[in-house]
């Protein structure tokens, strides 16, 4: 029915649309979707899937002409994408650690990655002046957007490894995909 591929292309699809629908700032999925993608994909493609999700919908913002979304300051770009794809390694210790705590742990950890990574390259972006009362008034006015990135990361990991849980379970998948129950 479902393909390995297939799943990264409707993740992809999933995540991007996602950023299109109503939210507060940073609530996003993409940075849950890191973590996911280092966790179940191998190699590149855990990388991969986190940047084709916002690339896409990037450019799509962008030719729809939609604020806070598209093309912008390339330095900034590279520092936000850094940030997200920064969840990948991340999401490879899940397997390695043991306790249901794993998961909200490192949601924060790859929550403060993004932070530190896209604000520093908000900060060498056109916004701040380069130094160190540039850099700090950068990561101040940030906080309150942390705070939504964190809650983001926590309710999406939540729902993407839930979901996962979820979907292992044979009668659920009986259930819910009759398809699966001839197999």
């Amino acid at each position: 029915m479902f393909d390995g591929h297939t799943m990264h292309y409707a993740l992809i699809l999933l995540v991007a649309a996602s950023r299109f629908l109503p939210h507060p700032p940073n609530v996003a999925c993409v940075g849950a979707l890191g973590l996911f993608a280092g966790c179940y994909l191998a190699g590149r493609r855990a990388y991969l899937v986190p940047a084709a999700a916002l690339l896409l919908s990037d450019v799509v913002g962008h030719l729809m002409g939609l604020p806070g979304m598209g093309l912008y300051s390339i330095v900034t770009m590279v520092a936000v994408y850094a940030g997200f794809i920064a969840a990948v390694p991340i999401g490879r210790l899940i397997e390695k650690i043991d306790g249901v705590w794993k998961y909200p742990a490192l949601s924060l950890v790859a929550s403060t990655a993004f932070f530190l990574i896209s604000n520093f390259g908000v900060w060498l972006g056109p916004w701040y002046p380069n130094s160190i009362a540039g850099l700090a008034a950068c990561y101040s006015n940030a906080v309150p957007f942390f705070g939504y990135t964190i809650t983001g990361d926590l309710l999406f990991t939540a729902v993407l490894f839930g979901a996962m849980e979820f979907s292992r379970r044979p009668s659920v998948m009986r259930t819910f995909l009759p398809a699966f129950a001839a197999k």
